[in-house]
């Protein structure tokens, strides 16, 4: 179904106001940093909670890098209300350390002085530990310090069966969705790009950060503690971000979701002689790492975005994916913004609605192996050249300008922000969103990367000191007053309940870990056709 068709279907006042049912979540990360601006080596605060089991307050791959999750919810309100409180509470835990405010890190020490993030004894938690080690050794830990923000992103299902409906589809429910979920990804990867323009805030790193790798970067102006690329967005999501040697062929399939199950299975079962030459084990007889393999679980292949599942006790995330069909696709292309106070604001989140539902509405044909290399061109491309007014990206099979296509996209999806605001009563919130994202598409200097790199030049401050000044600011503002008892004492309790949970978990623990872990494997293994 095209575009237009989705639109006329929206023009049904019936059909348009189930877009105030769409379900947003946000997982935000943020590096624990000492009033020097170094990385943290303190311990997760115990008054957090557990890392483990806490819903909402847990550690990524270092002790140090906190990530804030809040609960899924049809209010875009409700979603930047939880985080703001997220902050607040967590402030009034952590002494006189900072929250870093980028997605790039803080000064950085030798690799082995970043501390990976602990979970406990359970076998659960060993093996959290376990592959932080293996993420580690494969990529180097500096890789893992650096920020993002996760926006989790799902349609209800009323929406759902006036599109099955629509198109006199006979599949079910479950399989029209996942089907729909996996048209928007394909879409996404096709435009992910105008994201990183639009929203890249990650123009410059810390001279520490690239200590010890090689790169192409160039100091800002006179300053030889920063590093950047003139017009760069989110060098994030560059080479010197979240990538893999090993995983740079892999051929992960996005037109179905069979196909992607598939090619992600066979890459979980790949050896890779580069891991196994750093051994499963130390001569300690210490777990290096999982396993071996060019992934060690799923969560280790890097991808702008995800199809997800919510997987139950005994469940790897592909197996509920197996089962039980796309319950909501993660984004994790976006960077955290230092010059919003919690990374990501309203704006952003009604652009990010209105991007998405345009990659589900837009017609999305399968993807070749010849096209996703030249998405991902286009990607790298973006990353280090996007403010470039001459810079062009593939479209098919030629070359066209970011600017005109990027001009052209926005364009078309002003009918789809014009429903949002109908359904949501919002005022026209959703198409201003759109009109200052136009303006970035004119005026490059508009874009938080090129912002960022204006007050840097302003204030004649390298990138670390202009992060330091961020993080203070944005600390004064989230202890302003005191925090509320009812705040208080919720988050507290909920620290403590996890804390209790995990103890629960290490009690009840009968198996020694090696044990578990080829359980684990042995279950991984399991398909459908298996399980029934």
């Amino acid at each position: 179904m095209s575009l237009s068709n989705h639109l006329a279907l929206l023009a049904n006042p019936q059909v348009s106001h189930l877009l105030k049912g769409i379900v947003r979540g946000i997982e935000k990360e943020s590096l624990r940093v000492t009033p020097s601006g170094h990385i943290a080596s303190t311990p997760h605060p115990k008054s957090l909670g557990s890392a483990l089991t806490h819903p909402s307050i847990t550690t990524d791959y270092s002790e140090a890098l906190l990530e804030f999750i809040t609960a899924p919810s049809c209010s875009i309100d409700a979603v930047l209300k939880e985080l703001e409180e997220l902050h607040r509470f967590t402030y009034r835990q952590i002494e006189d350390e900072l929250l870093w405010v980028s997605s790039m890190p803080c000064q950085l020490g030798a690799d082995d002085q970043i501390p990976i993030a602990q979970y406990g004894s359970s076998n659960i938690g060993q093996m959290k530990e376990i592959y932080r080690k293996g993420l580690g050794h494969r990529y180097g830990r500096a890789m893992q310090t650096i920020a993002g923000i996760h926006y989790n992103f799902s349609l209800p299902d009323e929406l759902w069966e006036a599109l099955k409906e629509k198109q006199n589809s006979h599949l079910s429910l479950q399989d029209f969705k996942s089907e729909g979920y996996f048209k928007l990804i394909r879409n996404f990867r096709r435009y992910a790009w105008l994201l990183l323009y639009l929203l890249g805030a990650a123009p410059a790193v810390c001279r520490s950060f690239v200590a010890s790798r090689d790169h192409h970067l160039s100091p800002v102006g006179t300053d030889s503690h920063s590093l950047y690329e003139p017009n760069a967005t989110s060098l994030r999501m560059g080479d010197l971000g979240y990538q893999s040697q090993a995983q740079s062929n892999l051929d992960v399939s996005y037109n179905s979701l069979e196909q992607y199950i598939g090619t992600l299975r066979a890459a979980l079962a790949e050896p890779y002689q580069s891991y196994a030459d750093i051994g499963l084990k130390n001569e300690q007889g210490d777990y290096n790492q999982l396993n071996t393999h060019v992934l060690q679980i799923e969560n280790e292949f890097y991808s702008p975005i995800r199809p997800k599942r919510t997987a139950a006790e005994n469940e790897t995330p592909l197996q509920a994916l197996e089962r039980h069909g796309v319950e909501y696709i993660e984004v994790r292309c976006l960077d955290v913004n230092p010059l919003i106070p919690c990374g990501i604001d309203a704006q952003t989140i009604q652009f990010l609605d209105t991007f998405l539902l345009f990659c589900l509405f837009s017609d999305s044909p399968d993807i070749s192996d010849q096209d996703s290399q030249r998405l991902s061109e286009n990607m790298l491309r973006t990353v280090y050249s996007g403010r470039d007014p001459e810079l062009k990206l593939w479209q098919n099979q030629s070359e066209r300008s970011l600017r005109h296509w990027g001009k052209e996209l926005l364009e078309k999806m002003a009918p789809i922000a014009q429903q949002l605001d109908l359904a949501n009563q919002s005022k026209n919130h959703y198409s201003q969103a759109l009109a200052e994202m136009q303006v970035k598409i004119s005026e490059a200097e508009a874009t938080p990367s090129a912002q960022m790199l204006a007050e840097m030049a302003e204030n004649t401050e390298t990138y670390f000191r202009m992060a330091m000044r961020k993080a203070k600011e944005q600390r004064d503002q989230f202890t302003q007053g005191n925090i509320e008892a009812e705040l208080e004492k919720t988050y507290s309790e909920l620290a403590k309940a996890s804390h209790n949970k995990q103890a629960q978990i290490e009690n009840n623990d009968t198996q020694s870990f090696d044990r578990y872990l080829a359980d684990y494997w042995a279950m991984s293994k399991s398909t459908v056709q298996e399980s029934v």
